[in-house]
């Protein structure tokens, strides 16, 4: 696709963010009165931001601790537009009966500890659980779902689970015969064998087989583009063109929305063949044309689908950003929200990666990474990066009208996927 067809893509999915006068307040029972309020200020950070209604006199009678009570002023109004639009009202609602310490775990999607796992839901309230392949290791179909629900039970907030079952060297469930009758296969033995039609199918069968545990989100697919062997992407990726991988994540995404799970592109602004930020600091050096012309095909292939999900790398990527990681640059996630058009939940690769950890030292990269603009941050080091986030809203490091911002997309789009209802 060349650049003169790619562009008007960015035109038609723009989203303004000057900020705009709302209508706020919660139509009641017999009564029909709303006020107009102000102009609400933009973030820091430039996404399509909602803007602060007024709480309703029946809310206000209802008896509320004095951290919420301190919080009701500051929930955003629901947004007229976006992915998750008609959840919005719903979550909005959720947003306003939250403390501030459950908003702050709302944001995380932690990964799961192999001992102390419920009190960890218990003590932090967190968004979600990540998984990897230790919490589904010697375990039994029925002790895999016991697990799960015990973890929805224990959340106020039902949760987001998430697993990385990408098909081929990434699979942390299906790789136990004792939870599947077969270990789903890499995107590029799929396409070989089946072609598109073979990628649909496959893209279903893993839905059925995630959904029938619990799970409800599947980091993956992988968006990245990549033809050299040789490079750490390229036997998770599809290892076609960007043309072709856009077709891929398309039709990826497309059959998982129609089993309701939700997917997560990876990783954005593109991986190329780049060196793995697991273990150290990746720079990439290539220009903005050869990811216009290229590596964001098949994100906003993804984007328009309506997938729900995009997950940030660390790489640094000079064209974008010369000294701040993806996951912490304001200009990766602008590009991502306003030239993209992406409306959905936004969030970083697992904080803990030496990619990041030798950019951020010894302090947690978490305030960094939601002042850029994620919604949701991948943590294993859950009370370091929990205590990090949570002290710099209280200092006002970070606005209480940012966390609820991210807050209340999460919960819409918890609401969107028929998690919570």
């Amino acid at each position: 696709m060349s650049r003169k067809h790619y562009r008007p893509q960015y035109t038609r999915q723009r989203r303004s963010i000057v900020p705009m006068l709302v209508l706020a307040g919660i139509l009641l029972a017999g009564a029909g009165a709303f006020a107009l309020l102000g102009p609400f200020s933009p973030f820091a950070v430039k996404n399509p931001v909602p803007s602060t209604p007024q709480t309703s006199s029946s809310q206000a009678e209802q008896p509320q601790s004095s951290e919420v009570a301190s919080q009701a002023s500051s929930v955003p109004a629901v947004e007229e537009t976006g992915i998750f639009k008609d959840a919005y009202p719903k979550a909005a609602q959720t947003l306003a009966g939250m403390s501030l310490k459950e908003k702050v775990g709302q944001v995380f999607l932690f990964r799961a500890p192999t001992e102390g796992d419920v009190q960890t839901v218990t003590e932090y309230q967190p968004g979600g659980f990540f998984f990897g392949a230790d919490s589904f290791k010697d375990k039994t179909p029925e002790q895999v779902r016991a697990m799960l629900q015990s973890y929805q039970e224990a959340n106020k907030v039902k949760m987001a689970l998430a697993v990385d079952e990408e098909g081929g060297t990434v699979t942390r469930v299906s790789q136990f015969p004792a939870l599947s009758p077969k270990k789903f296969a890499s995107p590029q033995v799929v396409y070989a064998n089946g072609g598109m039609d073979g990628i649909r199918q496959d893209a279903l069968d893993k839905a059925d087989f995630l959904l029938s545990y619990g799970l409800n989100v599947n980091l993956a697919p992988v968006a990245d583009v990549t033809f050299d062997r040789n490079t750490y992407m390229f036997p998770r990726a599809f290892g076609r063109n960007g043309t072709r991988t856009a077709e891929f994540v398309k039709t990826v995404v497309e059959a998982a929305n129609s089993k309701n799970l939700s997917s997560t592109l990876k990783h954005f602004p593109g991986y190329g063949g780049n060196s793995d930020t697991h273990t150290g600091i990746a720079t990439d050096n290539r220009n903005m044309e050869s990811f216009r012309d290229s590596d964001f095909l098949p994100f906003q292939a993804g984007i328009e689908a309506g997938v729900q999900c995009v997950l940030v790398s660390h790489n640094i990527v000079t064209a974008m950003d010369t000294e701040n990681p993806a996951s912490l640059s304001p200009e990766v996630h602008r590009i991502l929200r306003e030239e993209l058009g992406f409306t959905g939940v936004v969030m970083t690769d697992d904080l803990s990666m030496q990619g990041l950890r030798d950019k951020a030292g010894e302090s947690s990269a978490a305030p960094a990474a939601f002042l850029a603009g994620n919604d949701l941050m991948l943590s294993t080091d859950i009370s370091g990066d929990f205590d990090a986030l949570y002290a710099a809203v209280q200092d006002g490091s970070i606005s209480q009208e940012r966390l609820d911002e991210s807050v209340l997309r999460i919960l819409a789009w918890k609401y969107t996927m028929g998690i919570m209802s």
